[in-house]
């Protein structure tokens, strides 16, 4: 194999621009550039047009450790979520950087992988770095390691857990909406046997999600099979898992609700392997809707969890707690919705509301 060497391209050297060529070229003080940098109310429009255009046009950036030393705030928020695998979790990452980042924040993003010694390791590195806020999107039970956040007074917002805490927020998840849409969905092609495979109940929401389930069986006036009803993992080998305890049931449901879309993910691939066709022979509804819902085979019906929102509202609890102090709201509601695909149909030999 013959190799071509390259020579480095050498370019002329130049001065990194500071702060005080910014001052130079916007024609101000080194003071008022500082000010602007950091947001400080005191300098006018016109001046803080004039100074982040001159940075532009240099394209300096400012030192974020100095800046954070003159004003006594990092700007950085801090996110921990459940499981960094989990593709829902990513997405919710990306959707709390760009409003973040938006507002003139960084973030730190941990991952606790739903055990209490790792999530102790995240509270530290946000400690160590003086994070203004925390979101604890790990929807289990936190509070024992979390007390670290709140004896140092640091703004929190936790999905679906209380505490008792001035400087703590709440985002509620209206489960009920979606979980309820998804069942009649189901009635109305026809079903009347309907299982559910939840997630680990160690989860705040896995018991929230599988409680409004039975709920929304018992409104659709069906009985509830305590045998459809099996615990899974969240996971695409959950949701495998979980479908070979349906298989060797006796009487089998003839549509499947689930905690998440990696356990339903799961699901249509263990299908697939035991020769059943989706949805001819049993159909699949999925929760959360990540991107990958929809490049399934078949597309997955799905109940939607905007990331969003939830991104949103987690990013406007901490900057209400951190900016206005704890006389803030302290909850935050992130509806849920169906979204009917190709998974979802009627049941086997079903043909009219005659035939039931």
């Amino acid at each position: 194999m013959l190799f071509v060497a390259r020579k480095p391209i050498r370019k002329a050297t130049t001065k990194a621009p500071d702060i005080r060529t910014v001052a130079a070229l916007a024609k101000v003080s080194i003071a008022t550039v500082s000010r602007t940098i950091n947001g400080s109310p005191a300098v006018s429009d016109r001046l803080t047009k004039r100074v982040w255009q001159a940075i532009e046009q240099l394209n300096y950036f400012p030192n974020t450790h100095a800046r954070s030393l003159v004003s006594g705030r990092s700007r950085i928020l801090g996110i921990i979520v459940e499981n960094i695998t989990n593709p829902f979790f990513p997405e919710l990452i990306q959707n709390f950087e760009e409003v973040a980042v938006a507002h003139g924040y960084e973030i730190l993003v941990s991952s606790s992988n739903s055990d209490p010694a790792i999530l102790t390791t995240c509270v530290r590195r946000m400690l160590e770095r003086k994070v203004e806020g925390v979101a604890v999107m790990t929807f289990g039970e936190e509070e024992p390691v979390l007390d670290q956040l709140t004896h140092r007074d640091i703004p929190m917002v936790l999905a679906e857990f209380r505490l008792d805490d001035p400087k703590t927020s709440t985002i509620l998840l209206d489960y009920t909406t979606g979980i309820r849409a998804a069942v009649n969905h189901l009635v109305g092609l026809g079903h009347r046997k309907i299982g559910f495979l939840a997630g680990p109940h160690k989860l705040h929401s896995a018991i929230t999600r599988e409680n409004d389930f039975r709920t929304a069986i018992s409104e659709a006036g069906l009985q509830l099979e305590p045998a459809w009803i099996i615990e899974c993992d969240h996971t695409l080998r959950g949701g495998v898992a979980g479908f070979e305890k349906v298989r060797a049931l006796a009487d089998q449901p003839t549509a499947i609700v689930c905690s998440n879309d990696m356990t339903a993910i799961g699901v249509l691939r263990a299908a697939f392997m035991g020769g059943l066709r989706v949805p001819q022979d049993l159909s699949v509804v999925g929760l959360d809707d990540i991107d990958f819902a929809e490049f399934t085979l078949p597309p997955l019906t799905t109940i939607r969890l905007s990331r969003a929102d939830l991104a949103r509202a987690a990013f406007d609890a901490l900057r209400a707690q951190a900016d206005t102090g704890p006389k803030v709201q302290r909850e935050f509601l992130v509806s849920t919705s169906l979204v009917v695909r190709g998974s979802t149909g009627a049941p086997p030999a079903y043909s009219s509301p005659d035939a039931r």
